[in-house]
């Protein structure tokens, strides 16, 4: 369905390459491809990993919007049995030397008792740029191990049962139907589709499209996109560098070497476009939005900043100012930017009465328009500022939350000091910085706005 991830920051091999910052994020390649990143804790007794590739929604076969999310939630479904075959396509003739000769096939429910017995969490999901999976182990040797080498086969060997895809189809189908009836998610997929007309972030799924997927188009999106050289390998936790490189190579040594994947269509900035869908709801759902920032770039840290005095803020930003304490239009309004692969949107947002649907909208593209021309005041910057970096530490303040950036890092090709740079590069920001960037990415006339529920 509308999975979107909304995250904060969301080489050939040259042995570790640390980065010299406290959290000591090491990134390395293996000769298969894949890259790796690791970070050493010894905190606590537990490891994080996660391995992720460029096969999210983005990557969906023309017609066949749902197949991206489907082949990731059935990899746990059943292993298919492997044999000495499976070890000559192992990804080169190093790793085939490495790889398993025989094991036998495995249930969902045989996966699901594993991964209990060693106490192990296995998660993952796909998103529009990215999918994968993840897990949590004990770093004991017995349970790291079995963990460790049950995720390197449920990445590598789904069986993709017939029987499990009818159901799991079912179970998607009837979310559909479910989030047609919503009014938010009505108006989130008319607002990507009025933003993204002809690229497949604009694509949704439809009770049609999900119908349509059968067991061969998981098989051979699998076979394309779960490769070795295009793997991003991230793990943090109570073990060794040598350890790090040992379980990455476990990971991916069953994966077979990928082929260049075709080139996505840029992002076009579509022409602003409205929409008013009828529904009974009690109030209004208004979107309005635009292409604007694709991750890494430089003016993210000034949009960071600035968006957090215009509608990122909550309580203590303009658009809530404007629109609730002054006018008592909305009890919420918000603003953000999600910066993707490829630029992904800017949207603000609220609900409100159906008879002042028009009158909060107009306020909102005032407070946005005032914003654009006059930029923060120095009180705004300061408080901005203030909450972002005193904020920081919660981002990063478990092993979880390190291991979803560390991932990010790695897929969308930041810094290794990344993390670190992250507030002084949020300190560093000037007015005109945010006043610049927001001019540079955004501009009123080519918003497109979709209103679910006005006036019907």
């Amino acid at each position: 369905m509308m999975k979107r991830f909304f995250l904060a920051f969301s080489l050939a091999f040259v042995g570790a390459a640390p980065a010299h910052a406290a959290l000591q994020i090491q990134s390395w390649s293996l000769d298969n491809g894949a890259r790796v990143l690791f970070v050493e804790s010894h905190s606590i007794p537990v490891l994080d990993l996660s391995v992720e590739f460029d096969a999210g929604s983005r990557r969906d076969p023309q017609d066949k919007a749902g197949v991206a999310e489907l082949t990731n939630a059935m990899l746990a479904r059943g292993l298919r049995e492997t044999g000495t075959a499976d070890a000559a396509n192992a990804s080169n003739a190093a790793n085939a030397a490495n790889a398993p000769n025989a094991e036998p096939a495995m249930s969902e429910a045989q996966i699901s008792d594993t991964l209990a017995d060693t106490a192990a969490q296995r998660g993952g999901g796909a998103g529009s740029d990215r999918a994968g999976a993840s897990l949590r182990t004990l770093v004991s040797q017995p349970e790291r191990d079995t963990a460790v080498k049950l995720l390197a086969r449920i990445l590598a060997h789904p069986s993709f049962p017939e029987n499990l895809l009818a159901r799991d189809k079912a179970r998607v189908i009837a979310a559909i139907r479910e989030e047609d009836t919503k009014p938010e998610a009505i108006g989130s997929k008319a607002f990507w589709r009025l933003m993204y007309p002809s690229h497949p972030y604009g694509r949704q799924q439809t009770v049609q499209s999900v119908e349509s997927i059968t067991r061969d188009d998981l098989v051979a999106f699998h076979n394309t996109h779960y490769v070795a050289n295009r793997a991003i390998v991230s793990i943090i936790g109570d073990i060794s560098r040598a350890e790090a490189d040992a379980i990455a190579r476990q990971l991916t040594v069953r994966l077979p070497q990928g082929t260049p994947l075709p080139a996505l269509p840029p992002v076009e900035q579509a022409p602003a476009r409205s929409e008013n869908i009828a529904h009974p709801a009690s109030q209004a759902h208004i979107m309005l939005g635009m292409p604007a920032i694709a991750r890494g770039d430089p003016d993210y840290f000034p949009l960071l900043v600035g968006n957090y005095t215009l509608g990122g803020g909550g309580f203590v930003s303009r658009l809530t100012r404007e629109v609730r304490e002054k006018r008592g239009l909305s009890y919420s309004v918000y603003s953000y930017f999600n910066p993707m692969a490829q630029p992904g949107p800017f949207q603000a947002g609220l609900q409100t009465q159906k008879d002042q649907a028009g009158n909060a909208l107009n306020v909102v593209r005032d407070t946005i328009s005032a914003f654009l021309r006059d930029g923060p005041t120095p009180q705004e910057l300061k408080a901005a500022k203030d909450n972002l970096t005193g904020g920081f530490a919660l981002r990063i303040d478990n092993n979880k939350k390190i291991l979803d950036n560390v991932a990010a890092i790695g897929f969308y090709n930041l810094p290794l000091n990344y993390l670190d740079a992250w507030t002084a590069n949020v300190s560093k920001v000037t007015a005109a910085d945010i006043k610049a960037a927001f001019n540079r990415r955004l501009a009123l006339d080519k918003m497109s706005t979709v209103v679910v529920g006005n006036g019907q």
